[in-house]
């Protein structure tokens, strides 16, 4: 008698399927690993009814439903998907849907084509880093309006603007970074210099080396050595700190503390960048117009009253200016890229590192695009 019962209880436990109406059927008992006979038995039922077909299970009735039966269940709907069916789940509770979905079959990746030609290999490689370059355009953009809503709401609120956090960014990019650009700049002007020098003695014509070095560090030189400096100093800086708290999860606390990252992240850096580019490009001029005067003095006999006098009479006020305007445009593009770049890192010292170098690269490639771009404009409005 108790033998009797013990498999009654067995077999009301057991998993099964039973027909509700058309194209419906409703799951009972429990759908466990150790019903895993009778699950595969009710599964069979299940394709069957669903043969070319489309059918709805039920899964309210379950009494229980465990790792097994969810992939047994996905893998028979796999099954039937194949063959030209479908299969829907009614009735699931957000348990039953988190378990199916975990255990959903994914598709097999597709492994590697046949070897390509180098040609075609070649033209493959630059159509990927085409389409790179547009969607790394996009995604520069939709950042670019991020940062500017980030300034509307923090010139809104301004008790919301971090001003120390403002001012020692200035300091970092400013301040610190005066110096290497003084020594690298005098260096430069001084080398532009002795070769203009040595080129119109040819000539005769060696005061023009003043004419030369004037315009060509106040108008491009100048600006484009600071940003270039600027990008290789700063905005790595700038990406391997973001980059760092990603890897913490220190921008996702922020987020849960109710805070926006752009605001308290970026908006202080891209205005100290904005800033203090402009101050670091005049102090690069001034530094490469003192090292090519010196060497204008050394090699080229000029007098300090000759080169101040002809320096005034080929640079005009709008020299300094065409150089000056630059500078906060390269500062936000510099800005955006190596924020982006922070925010993109992973978890691994191998991504920071590579995103660092990513961050330089791109900066200072569209320093150098965006100068041409500028050149042709003013050359194009004769500023």
């Amino acid at each position: 008698m108790s033998v009797a019962r013990t498999r009654n209880v067995e077999d009301d436990s057991a998993a099964r399927v039973s027909d509700v109406a058309d194209g419906r059927l409703a799951l009972a008992g429990r759908w466990t690993a150790d019903r895993g006979a009778s699950v595969e038995l009710a599964v069979r039922r299940i394709a069957e009814a669903a043969a070319g077909r489309a059918v709805v299970v039920d899964l309210a009735p379950i009494e229980r439903l465990d790792t097994l039966g969810a992939w047994v269940l996905e893998r028979t709907r796999a099954e039937i998907e194949a063959a030209g069916g479908r299969l829907s789940y009614a009735g699931a509770t957000p348990e039953y849907r988190i378990l199916l979905g975990e255990m959903s079959l994914r598709e097999p990746e597709v492994g590697a084509g046949a070897p390509m030609g180098r040609i075609h290999g070649a033209l493959d490689g630059l159509g990927r880093r085409v389409v790179g370059a547009g969607q790394d355009l996009v995604t520069g953009v939709a950042f670019l309006g991020e940062v500017v809503a980030a300034c509307g709401r923090v010139a809104a609120r301004p008790r919301s603007f971090r001003t120390s956090a403002f001012v020692n960014q200035v300091e970092q990019v400013a301040l610190r970074g005066a110096p290497i650009i003084v020594l690298i700049s005098f260096l430069v002007g001084g080398i532009v210099a002795q070769q203009g020098i040595f080129q119109l003695q040819r000539f005769g014509a060696q005061t023009f080396v003043v004419n030369l070095i004037g315009l060509l560090i106040l108008r491009e030189l100048g600006v484009l050595l600071t940003s270039i400096m600027v990008a290789g100093r700063s905005g790595s800086a700038f990406t391997a700190e973001i980059g760092s708290m990603r890897m913490r999860e220190e921008v996702d606390a922020l987020r849960v503390m109710g805070l926006d990252p752009v605001e308290v992240l970026i908006v202080p850096r891209i205005l100290a960048l904005v800033v203090g580019l402009p101050m670091l490009t005049l102090i690069g001029a001034l530094s490469a117009l003192l090292g090519g005067g010196l060497t204008a003095m050394l090699y080229g006999g000029l007098t300090l009253d000759q080169f101040l006098a002809r320096l005034q009479a080929a640079v005009g006020l709008h020299h300094v200016f065409v150089g000056l305007i630059k500078a906060p445009f390269m500062a936000l593009v510099i800005g955006i890229i190596a924020t982006i770049e922070g925010f993109a890192v992973e978890g691994s010292a191998e991504s920071l590192g590579r995103h660092v170098t990513a961050s330089v690269v791109k900066s200072i490639f569209m320093v150098i695009v965006l100068d041409g771009l500028f050149a042709v404009f003013f050359a194009a409005i004769d500023f």
